[in-house]
C-alpha cells in the first residue's frame, strides 16, 4: 500500500490550494478515505472523510463550508479542496485509508500546507 500525498504549500489567508493524494497497491475503490492534519506543536486532527462511492462526506466543523472533499476511482486519486484558507490551517495533512469499524491503517507522508500573509 503506498498513498502519495501533494499539493502542499505557502498560501496567503483567503487562498486557495488543493491537495492530492495517488494510492497504489490496493483496490482504491473499495476502500473509505480519509484526510488528517497535524499543526506544529499539536495532535492530530481529522479533517474530512468519504465513502467508496462518494456518496457520503463528512468534515470537522473547522473546516466546514470551506474545504471539499472528493475522489476519482478511476484515477486512484484522493482530492482535498482547501479554500478560504487561515492561518490555523497550517499544518502537514496527511491522507489515509480508513475502513469502517478498523480505524485508519495507512498514511501517506504528509503534505505541508502554510498559510501566512
Amino acid at each position: 500500500v503506498l498513498l502519495a500525498d501533494s499539493g502542499g504549500g505557502m498560501v496567503q489567508p483567503g487562498g486557495s490550494l488543493r491537495l492530492s493524494c495517488a494510492a497504489s497497491g490496493f483496490t482504491f475503490s473499495t476502500y473509505d478515505m480519509s484526510w488528517v492534519r497535524q499543526a506544529p506543536g499539536k495532535g492530530p486532527e481529522w479533517v474530512s472523510h468519504i465513502n467508496t462511492d462518494s456518496s457520503r462526506t463528512h468534515y470537522a466543523d473547522s473546516v466546514k463550508g470551506r474545504f471539499t472533499i472528493s475522489r476519482d476511482n478511476a484515477k486512484n486519486t484522493l482530492y482535498l479542496q482547501m479554500n478560504c484558507l487561515k492561518p490555523e490551517d497550517t499544518a502537514l495533512y496527511y491522507c489515509a485509508r480508513d475502513p469502517p469499524n478498523d480505524g485508519m491503517d495507512y498514511w501517506g507522508k504528509g503534505t505541508l500546507v502554510s498559510v501566512s500573509p
